[in-house]
């Protein structure tokens, strides 16, 4: 039996939105194969892990007295987690401590959603000690998080978005006139998002100048640049999800998001779900297969496998559209753990617990292919250079 490290939580806004997800992968891992081994990552980013961390009720109570503090070493293929033990001991009753390890982890599984999580952060952690984890590696995760470089890549591979612009926090400070200006020339009406944020925290639409205005100072708060985004009126928002690696992949059933106006909210997407026991994306209205045409969705689902080559991504993504008559445009593309998009898989036949398990497959597939790339190359260059001759 493996054991699975699920990590969530996370130095992020998007802190509780993670302890959803960790919750919802570690509950329906095939426990025949797999141990799921809670990794959470506190707010002031300490990992903490033990088996009260896998009942929701432990964060709702915020006790984590039977947690314990555990850490990965800074060492390539050391694939341990440790922890620090305390023993007493000695005439006098004098405390000494000592590293232990905690679990062997034999794949890591990303449930951190947002910054220092879902955007390569904790992906290049596991890079540099050499742990198999899910989901998209350091470079297609990044991309994957940040709209502008995103659109900027989704640009070269000709697919389709609506016109956009960015800028940064303190252009805004310095010239907020020059700004409202270039926005005004594409056109209202707008959506103005962080760059780097995911969850529609941030996000507002914009009407008018003034609304322009406060959504940029809201936008602001959350991240240092800041794109805006040409709105299409009334369009049909279809998403789609794309399964696997290289060039092994799979699609899901599209899906139409319904009762929605303008944009779907955090409290929309999350809060409004809970209550009735359906959290995330899988709580809101939709038609589920969406109704298009056969044209139509052949050429949405190529966007989609499109879009998720065009970022290197791996493991499973989301990809949204609009749809504004005959026009297909690619809003954005969320990769794990963003969108585990299970519920989408399901209406194919592809059960949630099966999904969990192909995303660890692909893991180790993904692994095992780059452990044949050289990462090592002696050369002698220090015997041959004259740099620093003179140092005695």
């Amino acid at each position: 039996m493996e054991n699975i490290a699920v990590a969530f939580g996370g130095r992020s806004v998007e802190h509780e939105v993670s302890i959803i997800t960790g919750m919802q992968i570690m509950e329906n891992m095939d426990k025949s194969k797999y141990n799921p081994i809670p990794v959470y990552v506190t707010k002031e980013g300490r990992f903490l892990s033990g088996e009260s961390l896998k009942n929701i009720g432990t964060f709702k109570r915020k006790d984590f007295s039977n947690a314990k503090e555990v850490f990965f070493k800074g060492f390539a293929n050391d694939k341990n987690l440790y922890t620090i033990e305390s023993k007493k001991g000695g005439l006098f009753g004098s405390k000494s401590a000592s590293m232990e390890v905690y679990e062997k982890i034999d794949v890591v599984f990303p449930a951190l959603h947002g910054t220092n999580g879902e955007d390569g952060t904790f992906q290049g952690l596991l890079e540099m000690v050499n742990i198999p984890y899910a989901g998209c590696g350091v470079m297609s995760a990044a991309v994957g998080m940040d709209k502008v470089t995103m659109k900027e890549v989704f640009k070269s591979h000709n697919i389709p978005m609506t016109d956009y612009f960015y800028f940064y926090r303190n252009q805004w400070k310095k010239n907020p006139e020059n700004i409202l200006n270039t926005a005004e020339e594409m056109g209202y009406n707008f959506f103005v998002k962080p760059a780097n944020l995911g969850s529609s925290i941030g996000i507002s639409k914009a009407r008018n100048r003034e609304e322009l205005v406060r959504a940029i100072d809201v936008a602001a708060n959350y991240d240092s640049k800041i794109i805006i985004e040409k709105a299409v009126d009334n369009p049909r928002e279809i998403n789609v999800a794309v399964l696997g690696y290289e060039d092994e992949l799979r699609i899901s059933a599209c899906e139409e998001p319904i009762g929605w106006k303008e944009l779907l909210s955090y409290e929309d997407k999350y809060i409004q779900g809970s209550k009735s026991g359906k959290v995330g994306m899988k709580g809101q209205k939709k038609k589920l297969p969406a109704e298009l045409d056969e044209n139509m969705q052949k050429h949405i689902e190529n966007l989609a496998i499109m879009s998720f080559n065009a970022i290197d991504a791996a493991g499973v993504a989301r990809i949204d559209f609009l749809v504004d008559g005959e026009k297909v445009y690619v809003n954005e593309i969320n990769t794990l753990p963003g969108s585990i998009s299970f519920y989408l898989f399901e209406e194919k036949g592809l059960k949630f617990t099966q999904l969990i398990t192909d995303l660890i497959e692909i893991a180790h597939k993904k692994y095992k292919n780059n452990l044949e790339n050289i990462t090592s190359y002696d050369s002698d260059l220090l015997k041959k250079t004259t740099y620093g001759v003179k140092i005695q």
